[in-house]
């Protein structure tokens, strides 16, 4: 068990564990807390189950938990006691004193079946005292089913059995006594009415074979069906405010449960519910749609949150990634950054140049400063980071070129270049917000000589297509024809405009084809 999940589950039923498959599925981390007390534990098979008819609820649990560690999800038996909230999460405290905690909490405890006072009642559930036809009918189908009536419900249970046998008694026990439009229906169905209460249940070798009524007589059964009572667990969320509400049909209270939406969202945000808990009729395989359900809106919720802290990183990168700070701690966080080889746009365009004088824009470690030096340049070669700009002067020295170069550490958004200086301004991979660039080309075209080249050279947005891994900031990547199109026609003559793919590889060690935008451009005398 770690410390941390984005989602902790509840309650290890059908509800929770078909929750924490879906969110294991989903790649979020997952703690299922289980205290090992599920409602169905004392029956024979889980039904209306697809595929999986009549499987003993143990082993539809074992696969299940086997499915969420499969996934990567976590499993725990233990007992929750209380839920808090613990700064944007929740904290989830254990009876054996340990804590967790939780970016959202999906409950799905279920709930405890409240049975009638009768003696005997709580031994034989599940077995032959029942309460859903759905689930058992099939099983004492054409039995002898008695119905015992503990509310206004009973008539309508009496007839509902009745689908599955034609030997159906009502047992009024403290029911009222049916009026006479239901007095006639049960007639017309042959469901015979049997007044007086029941004190207990008639057992032999282990098969309940009766009832006994107040006055002693007996009354011979199959089955008996009970309107239970089911009672979400739900003690450990009061911290949170969330309590269970009561729930009626036709006039009988039928249970409680945790309030929520057709999602399994309570009113408490990060908070979900599912199956029993909030469903008093979910069957096995309702509660597990439910959890399913509940799932997708967690994973919903929290790829929401996600985004909206991207979105506030990718902000704060763009607010800083530029600055001189962010620049400094980059190159003094490792001894080289780049490979020290020049940049191949810039040879393929300057090498047939001839020699004057030369502006480096992002002259970084001096890679593409010390090349153009080689060649007879007087090169300028100029970073925003005092780390790079000391980087390249000794790298220039180490040339023996030191006497063609001048490094200069200054940022040109602010820091201008001379205007109409330099027979070659290069700018190799200068990427800035859209604003910052468009004023930073025409801060560089304006240092161009006349008849001098501009050469601006980017990563092209089609390399995000690409195995790559560039920084992902698409409005930061532009095309040659962008750059071109910055360029007033009358003092400038756009010589190469073009995509080139160039051969690297990508963090995985895999060819990969780059492609990077190219502009070349003369000015006008």
């Amino acid at each position: 068990m770690d410390d941390r999940y984005d989602v902790v589950v509840i309650g290890g039923g059908a509800a929770g564990l078909a929750g924490a498959v879906a969110l294991a599925r989903a790649r979020r981390s997952v703690l299922v807390i289980d205290a090992g007390e599920p409602r169905n534990a004392s029956a024979g098979g889980v039904h209306n189950h697809l595929g999986r008819e009549g499987s003993p609820p143990a082993e539809l649990l074992a696969s299940a938990r086997a499915d969420v560690t499969g996934y990567g999800g976590h499993l725990v038996d233990a007992t929750v006691t209380t839920v808090g909230r613990d700064d944007d999460g929740f904290r989830v405290d254990l009876a054996d004193g340990r804590d967790v905690r939780a970016r959202r909490l999906l409950v799905a405890t279920g709930g405890v079946d409240a049975l009638p006072d009768v003696p005997g009642l709580a031994q034989r559930w599940g077995r032959d005292v029942l309460h859903c036809p759905y689930c058992h009918g099939w099983e004492v189908r054409d039995r002898r089913v008695g119905v015992l009536a503990d509310g206004p419900l009973g008539v309508r249970q009496a007839l509902l059995w009745r689908q599955w046998s034609d030997q159906v008694l009502l047992l009024r026990h403290h029911g009222d006594a049916p009026d006479p439009t239901q007095a006639e229906q049960l007639a017309a169905r042959a469901v015979t009415v049997v007044d007086g209460p029941v004190t207990g249940l008639v057992v032999d070798d282990d098969q309940l074979t009766g009832v006994r009524l107040a006055d002693g007589s007996l009354v011979r059964v199959d089955a008996l069906v009970v309107a239970s009572r089911l009672a979400a667990r739900a003690d450990m969320l009061a911290p949170l405010g969330l309590r269970p509400v009561d729930v009626e049909h036709e006039g009988q209270l039928v249970g409680t449960r945790i309030p929520a939406d057709a999602f399994g969202a309570t009113d408490v945000p990060g908070v979900w519910v599912a199956g029993n808990a909030t469903a008093v009729a979910a069957t096995v395989v309702v509660s597990a749609a439910q959890g399913v359900t509940a799932a997708g809106a967690i994973n919903a919720d929290l790829v929401a949150e996600d985004t909206a802290h991207a979105v506030a990183a990718y902000r704060h990168d763009l607010a800083t990634m530029f600055e001189q700070d962010a620049w400094e701690d980059r190159y003094r966080s490792r001894s080289a950054v780049w490979s020290g080889n020049p940049n191949p746009q810039l040879v393929a365009e300057a090498a047939d140049l001839p020699a004057g004088r030369a502006l480096d824009v992002g002259c970084g470690e001096g890679a593409d400063t010390v090349w153009l030096a080689r060649r007879g340049w007087r090169v300028t070669g100029v970073d925003i980071a005092p780390t790079a700009v000391e980087r390249a002067a000794a790298h220039a020295a180490d040339a023996g070129v030191a006497d063609r170069v001048t490094t200069r550490q200054a940022d040109v958004r602010v820091d201008a270049p001379e205007p109409g200086a330099y027979d070659l301004v290069s700018a190799q991979f200068m990427h800035l917000p859209s604003g910052q660039w468009r004023d930073l080309v025409a801060r560089l075209a304006d240092a161009v000589a006349p008849g001098g080249t501009l050469l601006l050279v980017g990563h092209h947005p089609l390399d995000l297509r690409t195995t790559a891994r560039r920084m992902h900031f698409p409005d930061l990547m532009f095309t040659a024809e962008q750059a071109a199109d910055l360029l007033d026609t009358a003092r400038w003559q756009v010589r190469v405009a073009q995509t080139r793919p160039r051969a690297a590889v990508d963090p995985d060690g895999r060819d990969v084809t780059v492609h990077d935008a190219v502009l070349v451009a003369r000015r006008l005398p």
